[in-house]
């Protein structure tokens, strides 16, 4: 007599083998396959042109290498920062549209590699990574990536190591090589090393907007709705919930709050000259000068604040504290494990096989 237990299990297999077999029929293998390396010498255009020779010398379907959008300049594709869209290098969403329609047209498969497991970081084009960098632990993203948050060396605590530096960090400091920055149209600061443009944590704004209050509450009146306005949103930076990583509903809360706020604070500086001329100060202050060599302790004051650490490149096969692609610094792993983390990294791939644009 079976037991609840061997039915259970003799269930489990049936199963498992009927959606073996389903996968087995919907199976797609063509005989012969011919690869496509998309870059920019081989964009959506020129693909076209060459289908219907393909076609004629035979082969059933092509094999594409990534064309998601990928790090600006990649020959391979294979740097993924934006799963979501085609890569604009390659052409446009109507060159794409066609490059699927000719490939239908002429009794063609298409199959594309999606590059699951990793991540191109380099640069400020993946939207997902620059979040955690904004806001740690606090990020929509910080499951998307393998970091770990609590390494044995208490500097990494709470941060993400960055070995972008061609060079120690007090000699890159001393050298003024890292610059802070403010965008007028954003409300937002950033800093800028060389082709990286690496965000400022929310909670650092106040070291920046505070610094010299008392001064320009000297030069505006307590009453000018400028200034008012400006002290509100200081307030509201001031307000922003952190350590809420477990909360969902905090998490979306704060990543909307600061971004009205930076909404905010773009609209008043850009209508009162005497703000933009604050900001534009609290910036020279905080970047130093070249003419005082120690002037850049208050830049590494607000570095210090930050969700991750700038550190020499050498230094990362040591210290790194997020999971990579191989020892590739510019290639960080990503949690396709993570139901979320999957459905959100294929929606595009997804949406390709329902309209059967892909094989």
């Amino acid at each position: 007599m079976k037991t609840k237990t061997d039915i259970t299990q003799s269930s489990l297999e049936e199963e498992i083998r009927q959606i073996a077999r389903d996968c087995v029929q919907h199976v797609y293998a063509p005989a012969s396959v011919y690869r496509l390396q998309f870059n920019r010498d081989l964009t959506f255009k020129k693909a076209i042109q060459v289908i219907p020779y393909l076609k004629e010398m035979g082969f059933d379907a092509v094999y594409c290498s990534p064309y998601f959008q990928a790090t600006p300049g990649s020959p391979h594709g294979y740097d993924i920062v934006n799963p979501n869209r085609t890569n604009p290098e390659l052409g446009s969403r109507e060159d794409f549209a066609v490059f699927c329609q000719t490939l239908k047209d002429q009794g063609m498969g298409h199959i594309v590699d999606v590059v699951p497991n990793h991540m191109g970081i380099l640069g400020n084009d993946n939207r997902w990574w620059m979040d955690v960098l904004e806001n740690g632990e606090d990020s929509l993203y910080r499951d998307f990536f393998d970091i770990d948050w609590e390494p044995d060396k208490k500097e990494l605590r709470h941060k993400v190591l960055l070995p972008i530096l061609g060079d120690d960090y007090g000699t890159i400091l001393h050298d003024h090589e890292i610059k802070l920055n403010y965008s007028q149209e954003e409300g937002s600061f950033w800093f800028e090393y060389w082709e990286h443009r690496l965000p400022v944590s929310p909670r650092s704004y106040l070291l920046i907007l505070e610094a010299g209050l008392k001064e320009l509450s000297q030069r505006l009146r307590e009453d000018d709705p400028d200034y008012v306005e400006f002290l509100s949103v200081i307030a509201a930076w001031k307000n922003l919930p952190h350590g809420i990583a477990a909360e969902r509903v905090k998490v979306l809360e704060r990543n909307r709050e600061k971004e009205v706020a930076k909404e905010r604070l773009a609209a008043v500086v850009q209508k009162s000259q005497a703000l933009t001329e604050y900001v534009e100060e609290q910036v020279r202050v905080k970047n130093g000068s070249s003419e005082d060599p120690d002037s850049f302790y208050l830049l590494h004051e607000l570095l210090e604040e930050q969700h991750y650490r700038l550190s020499f490149w050498r230094v990362a096969s040591e210290e790194i504290n997020y999971r990579r692609f191989f020892d590739i610094n510019g290639l960080a792993a990503i949690r396709v494990e993570n139901p979320e983390t999957l459905n959100r990294y294929h929606a595009f791939l997804f949406h390709l096989m329902e309209e059967e644009k892909i094989q």
